[in-house]
């Protein structure tokens, strides 16, 4: 598993002199992430679902950067609250299920080489990714630390993203990609379902 608070500490110092930029006008934490979150929404639908792969690859990559943006944000007016980690949460599982659906639609109508592996593997990615998130929310939700697992968001994302824009470059690897997230995405459900166990039952 990735060291996600090394990494987004390392991100969030790149991005300050925009987050301060964006304060200056006004911008509050939480427009720039809905607009973070619709923009993917948008580019799914107009590209990847298009099959315009290498372009909505490349454009929901930078769009990450707003999942720090926000929180840097509020981190600089001192305003990080319960809500907006909920916002933020709450609408990164938008913006995920929006990029696998708008994908799954591409191959549901593409028929080609492949094309039903790559349905199939979306659909078991995005049911399990949801559950991923869902495992530690009600982890958590009973009092229980649930940071487990090979695949976190952010493991996750990289694996997708990477896989669009390759494909993108016309290297057809993105229903191998989708294949991979499937069996990680599993594999971190079955890891949280198992440690949650140990813990209680201890």
């Amino acid at each position: 598993m990735l060291d996600n608070a090394q990494a987004r500490q390392i991100v969030a110092k790149s991005v300050e002199p925009i987050a301060h930029g964006l304060l200056k006008l006004k911008v509050t934490p939480d427009a720039v992430t809905w607009t973070g979150a619709l923009s993917t929404v948008g580019i799914s639908l107009a590209l990847l679902s298009q099959g315009h792969f290498l372009v909505g690859g490349i454009l929901i990559a930078l769009l990450s950067a707003s999942d720090l943006l926000d929180g840097t944000m509020a981190r600089i007016l001192g305003r990080q609250s319960t809500w907006g980690a909920f916002l933020d949460s709450t609408l990164d599982r938008v913006s995920d299920a929006s990029v696998i659906c708008a994908i799954i639609y591409f191959y549901s109508q593409a028929g080609q080489h492949h094309s039903h592996m790559a349905v199939t593997a979306g659909l078991v990615s995005l049911v399990m990714g949801l559950l991923t998130s869902y495992a530690r929310a009600r982890a958590e939700g009973l009092g229980v630390d649930c940071k487990v697992g090979i695949a976190e968001r952010a493991e996750r994302s990289i694996i997708l993203l990477t896989s669009v824009i390759l494909t993108g470059l016309g290297v057809n690897v993105l229903p191998y990609g989708l294949v991979l997230l499937a069996s990680v995405s599993t594999i971190t459900v079955a890891q949280r379902m198992w440690h949650v166990r140990r813990l209680l039952a201890a």
